[in-house]
């Protein structure tokens, strides 16, 4: 069998697994599930990244301890303690797809926290500042100054994180969860002759999501740039 022949009988099961006629594999389920991870893991990390900068120490001290112990440990880890350690504390066994969804949504949380701790410490000194002395309060200030202008810088991150939570899924490979690389080992398995194609196709497939979105980010890293630079170059007069 040819190569091309193997793109021609398997590609559909490539993308999306044994969907309809089962549950959704392939390069569709990679997306779906970091996705899924980084929506879900974004309140969670709002939260820690607050509380990173909290003024008050007993919260601030915990979350930073969390966030060091978490960025600490490989992600497998946290993948076994959700597929093992979990149900033996809950008596609730869950799927590998929920166990991956737990994993990224973990994992990507702490270092969202990052992400928004470095967001509102970038800003210019004396905004939280300014609107205190407005009459807001510390969490109202919080919410209508400085959050917004934090998470406008924080786009790119947020794009790069994406990129990494992409990645990261591959992992799912581990306890059997049908993502795209288990999709390329079985069609590996299936067609036995042309593993350096296979895994050549899915490296590549890697590459081109994960560049395309790197790109994003680099352009909206430049805009925003550029923004901040030139904050009323369209508003003045030719």
């Amino acid at each position: 069998m040819s190569f091309l022949e193997v793109v021609d009988t398997y590609w559909l099961y490539f993308l999306l697994g044994r969907y309809p006629v089962g549950p959704l594999g392939g390069l569709a389920l990679t997306l779906v599930l970091a996705s899924l991870g980084l929506l879900l893991a974004l309140p969670l990390g709002l939260l820690l990244g607050l509380g990173r900068v909290s003024l008050w120490l007993w919260v601030r001290w915990p979350v930073t301890g969390l966030v060091y112990v978490v960025r600490g440990i490989p992600l497998l880890m946290v993948v076994f303690w959700a597929y093992f350690f979990l149900p033996n504390i809950t008596g609730i066994k869950t799927d590998q797809f929920a166990t991956m969804l737990i994993a990224l949504v973990v994992f990507d949380a702490v270092y969202l926290a990052e992400i928004v701790r470095a967001g509102i410490q970038g800003l210019p000194k004396g905004q939280c500042e300014a609107a205190r002395s407005l009459g807001l309060s510390y969490f109202g200030a919080m919410r209508l100054v400085v959050l917004p202008q934090a998470l406008r810088h924080m786009l790119p991150s947020l794009v790069n994180q994406f990129v990494s939570t992409i990645k990261e899924t591959s992992l799912g490979y581990i306890i059997g969860l049908a993502e795209v690389s288990l999709i390329a080992t079985q069609i590996n398995t299936a067609v036995f002759i042309l593993p350096s194609q296979i895994y050549l196709t899915l490296g590549l497939t890697y590459f081109l999501l994960c560049f395309g979105l790197s790109r994003l980010a680099y352009a909206l890293e430049r805009r925003l740039s550029q923004r901040d630079t030139f904050p009323s170059a369209a508003r003045m007069p030719a």
